[in-house]
């Protein structure tokens, strides 16, 4: 595992042993499958959305629309990007559709809250998704107040994770990258971070889409419980 000097006169708080985090000062977290439990079923309506929309935007029967779902979604990053390179897909037509589900599982985490909230410098949302399913996420997991900004993919431009120019807007928003920690469940998606410098920690659900085995430099760290992870680290 590796482990990172704190920078010069920084003080040492929580654990006294761990992941040394005591250099990171702004903290980027993927929503989906990272700040609520993948198991939820939230994110298995949106799929089955995502799917839908295929097939009713391009006239397909549902599993013919199924397959090329994944298959845009492995060469475009999102199925809503290769939609719009391919077939002129609306964005904001397609990201209202998908994201009109149920959010009745979702429900406050104390033990995820109480530690973000401990996290010294800034928090913020690094998404796939829109700005509007982030906030209703956050509202239902009772962490709204806790994060100083949504980056969805409209402030990416529409050019989503882990296409390189999505991660400029990191240097763009003044985000210095030896201090950045990043979140997300999509290993891939960490490749770019850490190139560029971040501390980088993978959540591992358990899916083998995911995992990237072997696609690029594996992630610092790895978890299956971010509360756990973030308990344990030093700041």
């Amino acid at each position: 595992m590796t482990m990172l000097a704190p920078a010069a006169g920084q003080e040492e708080s929580g654990p006294v042993s761990g992941p040394d985090f005591r250099h990171v000062r702004h903290w980027l977290f993927d929503l989906d499958n990272t700040l609520y439990r993948a198991d939820c079923g939230i994110f298995s309506q949106i799929e089955r959305r995502m799917t839908d929309y295929v097939a009713r935007f391009l006239g397909l029967p549902r599993e013919e629309a199924r397959l090329l779902q994944k298959a845009l979604y492995r060469s475009h990053g999102t199925t809503m990007n290769g939609l719009m390179r391919l077939h002129g897909a609306d964005p904001d037509d397609y990201l209202a559709y998908v994201h009109d589900i149920d959010l009745s599982a979702l429900a406050p985490d104390p033990a995820l809250n109480a530690v973000l909230a401990r996290l010294p410098g800034q928090r913020t949302i690094f998404t796939n998704g829109c700005r509007h399913h982030a906030a209703r996420i956050l509202e239902r997991i009772g962490a709204g107040h806790l994060f100083h900004a949504i980056w969805d993919i409209r402030t990416l431009g529409f050019v989503p994770k882990p296409d390189p120019a999505a991660y400029a807007h990191v240097a763009a928003a003044g985000l210095e990258p030896k201090t950045t920690a990043m979140f997300d469940d999509i290993a891939h998606n960490l490749a770019a971070a850490r190139a560029l410098g971040m501390t980088t920690v993978w959540l591992d659900t358990g899916s083998d889409f995911s995992s990237g085995a072997g696609l690029f430099e594996a992630p610092h760290y790895q978890t299956r419980d971010l509360p756990q992870f973030l308990n344990s680290i030093r700041i």
